[in-house]
């Protein structure tokens, strides 16, 4: 035997009586920490106040401390954003000490990510500590928003962003960009998943799900707390919440497969850094390859999300995430019909080619995607907190990005765009929230400062090819990217050589007062300097452009429960605004663009959770729209309005055990109600259907032989759209049915899936007509640690 095998042999066997004293020297506590409705919570600060030592709550709600001198000792419960609580237990040497607690009137989500763990529906997590930066409950807050969790995720085998949304009413057949980046509609306007918790976080590319632990949209202009760079819709915004670290170690491997070669495979680990467990890593990642259902296309791209978070003290604590992605591939067609015809048209009628690219797939572009996410909190009292954000986000698109422009009512040109864009944006937010009372008032108040910095490079030109008859191509029609390299030599290829930037200066305050148990109001005020660096063409060495405004934007709003955590009735005054630079004609500078809507509705939470829905009604009116100068066409006038109203549902149900359904309604009448004569009183392109409609229905068999055997049924329905909406010209997007099905099994070690999307390969096509794919097949297994 080794010299040092025997050694360490010798040292083990007299280490053991030491070991043993050790242990019956010192004890231990453990307990179980559960929500008002007796559910574990995960992520709950669990401390010694003598000893500085402390612990989190796993995902079952259980904590631990070890190795504690016998005595007694003040046991700290902590959650920031509430009442910390203290209570005495007792260490007995070699013994174990058990202390449970329950929450009583706390708010169960704080300012931190405590999670409730085995919600009776598994489907309807209402609660966000993003949408209104303060502890408010969804029964409390006067802002409508839907939030697809995980859970309906993993359910529903939604592999991309753009499946997560079927799930959110009014949002439409998402429209995916050249660079994989992906847009919705909501209440009549494009929407971009432009936050990342809570924060800026926009990505010009691809962003994978792997890292998703729920998607929030938030509804209606929210420009008073996220500002106008990151809510940059009047419709509302979408809130991309990242997966956090748990106290425990975990993790799961999974592997996907399906038609036309696609291949995904998915890594989740977890694992706690630290004896205490009080510092905690996490690495979700994904690769995916698929090839397009079209005669030509592919994809392929890689992401890694690792994220860590330290408990420093029980009072302090800090979150670092980093999202970095890469991806290749060619741009998804975006067909732009002629239109100087004059003639109404739909894009089922063109006979264009539904299965055809009219590109090579050396056409490609590639993506990179870098976020970094920074957040500290930092519990100053009992009644008050301080959040601590820094965000900056990095995306940059290398290579070919591509559109089909009509060129008559039988073919188009190929539109090509060559080089190479970054988009930097740096997001530094201080916030300070309390919880106190004013006399018999309790104020629950966000007060905040905000700086954001955008800077933008683009070194590319733009190349128009050839036109082809795309009914009857013919040969050699296919553009490749030897044609596309020497186009971008000619003298015709426009170039764009320039820099762009901006700064945001904002500063906000948000006050949700109880006037009574019962009856809440909303006082919200943000003001925004904003400055523009305005172009510099690299080429000229010359600046134009810049500018400065200063923007207000309140929000209003009052709730009322008519039955205490069960049911309540809302209304809302929310503001959103766009900066608009230049002047008209006779010198008079652009203010912002402002959007306005009112609000009011009805919210529920019922029969123990089993039923959560929303009802509301919205109307949205824009005003200070430019429009081209009807005197003089090299201008512009600030004098076109819109209007956007219309009634959403959303409902979320488990009727029984096993059974879960999800269903939203949306129905928005959008119109121009003063500008140009040929749009006004039209209902502007691209806004997407004015009806939609979404449903999940799944069972799980709860018990018995079968447990664990599930299937779910769903589908999307939209009625026809416009992509061009004039009073002399119309191309028209027919309405569509889309259906899935499901079949899966759970265990607690691993997951089998089998999805089909488009069950009967219905032709549908995006707000920039781009054909979507028929039936597609996609199967799953997962193994769990």
């Amino acid at each position: 035997m080794p010299r040092f095998l025997i050694s360490a042999v010798i040292v083990a066997l007299f280490s053991l009586p030491l070991i043993s004293q050790g242990q019956s020297n010192t004890g231990k506590v453990t307990g179980h920490i559960t929500s008002v409705d007796k559910l574990p919570l995960e992520l709950v600060s669990i401390s010694l106040v003598e000893l500085q030592k402390g612990t989190l709550t796993n995902r079952e709600g259980v904590y631990e401390i070890t190795d504690i001198a016998p005595g007694k000792y003040t046991l700290r419960i902590q959650m920031l954003g509430t009442k910390e609580n203290d209570q005495t237990v007792e260490v007995v040497a070699g013994q174990t000490t058990t202390f449970d607690y329950q929450l009583t009137k706390e708010n169960i989500r704080a300012l931190q990510e405590v999670s409730i763990v085995g919600t009776t529906n598994r489907f309807s997590k209402k609660e966000s500590i993003y949408i209104s930066r303060l502890p408010l409950k969804n029964l409390e807050n006067p802002q409508v928003y839907n939030i697809v969790p995980k859970e309906l995720i993993e359910e529903q085998m939604a592999v991309d962003l753009g499946s997560v949304s079927k799930n959110v009413p009014g949002a439409g057949i998402p429209m995916l960009a050249n660079q994989g980046r992906v847009t919705f509609r909501s209440r009549g306007f494009e929407t971009e998943p432009n936050a990342r918790n809570g924060v800026a976080g926009a990505a010009f590319s691809s962003i994978d799900n792997a890292n998703l632990e729920r998607v929030e949209a938030i509804k209606g202009p929210s420009a008073t707390l996220f500002g106008t760079n990151v809510s940059s819709s009047y419709g509302g915004l979408y809130n991309r919440v990242t997966k956090k670290p748990y106290n425990d170690f975990g993790g799961e491997v999974a592997f996907f497969a399906g038609s036309w070669n696609y291949n995904r495979l998915t890594v989740d680990v977890n694992t706690p850094v630290n004896k205490e467990k009080t510092m905690l890593f996490r690495l979700n990642g994904a690769t995916t390859f698929e090839k397009s259902f079209q005669d030509m296309g592919f994809t392929r791209s890689l992401g890694l999300a690792p994220s860590f978070s330290y408990q420093i003290t029980d009072r302090l604590s800090l979150l670092l995430d980093v999202e970095f992605g890469q991806a290749k591939g060619t741009s998804v067609v975006r067909f732009n019909p002629y239109t100087k015809s004059n003639k109404i048209q739909s894009i089922a009628d063109m006979k264009f080619p539904y299965n055809r690219m009219f590109i090579s797939n050396d056409i490609a572009y590639q993506t990179q995607m870098m976020n970094i996410f920074a957040q500290v909190n930092y519990k100053i009292s009992d009644k008050w907190t301080s959040q601590t954000v820094v965000s900056r986000a990095r995306s940059s698109i290398d290579g070919y990005i591509t559109a089909l422009n009509g060129a008559s009512d039988s073919t188009i040109r190929p539109q090509v765009i060559v080089g190479y864009t970054t988009f930097i944006a740096t997001d530094i937010q201080q916030n300070f929230i309390g919880d106190f009372k004013i006399g018999s008032f309790r104020n629950r108040l966000v007060v905040g400062l905000d700086y954001y910095n955008n800077s933008n490079s683009f070194d590319r030109v733009t190349v128009n090819a050839p036109a082809v008859n795309f009914i009857n191509p013919g040969k050699g029609y296919r553009l490749s990217q030897s044609k596309v390299d020497s186009l971008a030599l000619a003298p015709t290829a426009v170039p764009r050589v320039e820099n762009n930037g901006d700064n945001t200066y904002a500063a906000y305050a948000s006050d949700v007062i109880n006037i009574t148990d019962n009856l809440l109001a909303m006082l919200s005020l943000r003001v925004d300097r904003y400055h523009s660096q305005g172009v510099y063409n690299i080429t000229t060495a010359i600046s134009t452009g810049a500018y400065d405004q200063t923007a207000l934007s309140p929000k209003l709003g009052l709730v009322y429960e008519l039955y205490k955590d069960k049911l309540s009735v809302f209304g809302s005054y929310m503001n959103g605004f766009f900066n608009k630079g230049g002047s008209d004609k006779n010198g008079k500078a652009f203010k912002p663009e402002q959007g306005n809507q009112a609000e009011g509705g009805i919210k529920a939470d019922v029969w123990e959770h089993k039923l959560v829905g929303t009802i509301s009604y919205y109307d949205i009116r824009v005003k200070d729209v430019l429009r081209t100068d009807p005197d003089d066409a090299n201008y512009s006038i600030q004098d076109a309005t819109q209007q956007s109203k219309g009634v959403e549902i959303e409902l979320t149900a488990n009727p029984v055990k096993g059974l879960n359904i999800v269903a939203g309604y949306a129905y928005n009448n959008s119109k121009y109600t003063h500008g140009d004569s040929s749009i006004l009183g039209l209902r502007p392109a691209l806004s997407g259907p004015d009806k939609t409609l979404n449903f999940w229905i799944s069972y799980h068999i709860p018990n018995g032989a079968l447990k664990g055997l599930g299937a779910g049924f769903g589908g999307n329905a939209g009625s026809a759209s416009f992509q061009t909406n004039t009073k002399t010209a119309k191309v028209i997007i027919p309405s569509y049915t889309l259906l899935d099905a499901s079949v899966f099994y759970e265990h607690s070690k691993f997951r089998i899936g089998f999805k089909v999307d488009n069950l009967t390969s219905e032709k549908a096509w995006s707000v920039r007509l781009t054909p979507q794919n028929p039936a597609r097949f996609i199967g799953s297994i997962s193994l769990k640690f």
